[in-house]
């Protein structure tokens, strides 16, 4: 499933259809509800189905994106979700049973949100230059609303520094990529479905945290990839690795620097300057757009 396309001949014959109408030429999101018509998102539009898919489309489709045995991903659908091959995710609604606190199962599952995920080589070479520059990688903090092309963005840095491409280093450095959620490398069965990189090790699936301290004591990493720091835990691990002389590159949800210096979670992290860059994306006019790349110890804007 390299293509994204290859979904379309699972879905619904109707959904097919409204799909190849191209009415968005760029689709992000493909929601399926039992009872409800599809919806389909990207542009920044929406476009609603005709009809409403029928509880036997539905369980069909559901058949189809797991290949007929959905307890094969038993284990990845407590996290609400699961990864098809071409690392589009497939969210999960429906009924979560659990014990003691932890999600055991999901049962009745009555709705799929498929994302659709896309590779973009390339899209980090403007910015490379400013957080790799004469061997050194720079700790680089990019900071985004959602939907703005973080992950993608990250990807692509992990990819360029592990193979030494477009950026100011003799040869490419080691990358381990902690990925929780499965969206930088989008592993199926564990193997990367997008080009993270020669040197680079995922830890697909593990809390960064945790993630975080494996990489340091046992993949002898030259540079931390994560997306999304947003706990106690995440900050101190991170903490840890630049203590440790490891790089590190992640991500944290917000509109620009000024919004994540308001959060008092972030302070800690912040005001002892561990950052040398912060790159602030935007969707506007287009998912991915660079806003501004900051010098954040020295005060300075370089882009």
């Amino acid at each position: 499933m390299e293509n994204w396309k290859e979904v379309v001949l699972l879905l619904p014959e109707s959904v097919a259809v409204l799909i190849k109408k191209k009415l968005i030429r760029s689709i992000e999101e493909i929601r399926l509800s039992i009872d409800k018509p599809v919806v389909l998102l990207g542009e920044n539009k929406e476009v609603l189905g005709e009809r409403r898919i029928t509880n036997e489309e539905f369980m069909l489709t559901l058949n189809r994106l797991t290949s007929y045995s959905l307890y094969a991903y038993k284990e990845e659908i407590k996290g609400g979700y699961f990864t098809l091959k071409g690392g589009h995710r497939v969210g999960i609604g429906g009924q979560y049973i659990t014990d003691g606190g932890a999600i055991k199962t999901i049962k009745h599952i009555s709705s799929l949100n498929i994302r659709i995920n896309r590779e973009v080589k390339e899209c980090s070479n403007r910015i490379l230059k400013y957080i790799c520059k004469n061997g050194k990688v720079y700790n680089t903090l990019i900071v985004s609303p959602p939907k703005c092309g973080k992950t993608t963005l990250l990807r692509d840095i992990s990819r360029s520094l592990s193979n030494g491409e477009n950026c100011d280093i003799t040869r490419g450095v080691r990358v381990s990529i902690i990925d929780e959620r499965s969206e930088i490398a989008c592993c199926n069965k564990g193997v990367p479905q997008f080009d993270v990189g020669l040197r680079s090790d995922v830890l697909d699936g593990c809390p960064k945290s945790k993630g975080i301290m494996i990489a340091i004591r046992s993949l002898s990493p030259d540079v931390i990839v994560c997306d999304e720091i947003g706990t106690d835990e995440d900050i101190n691990s991170l903490i840890t690795a630049l203590n440790c002389g490891v790089s590190v590159i992640t991500s944290i949800h917000g509109d620009d620097i000024s919004d994540v210096e308001e959060r008092i979670m972030y302070k800690k992290i912040l005001e002892n300057k561990f950052f040398d860059r912060v790159i602030e994306l935007t969707n506007y006019p287009k998912v991915g757009t660079i806003k501004r790349v900051y010098d954040y110890k020295n005060k300075r804007i370089l882009l």
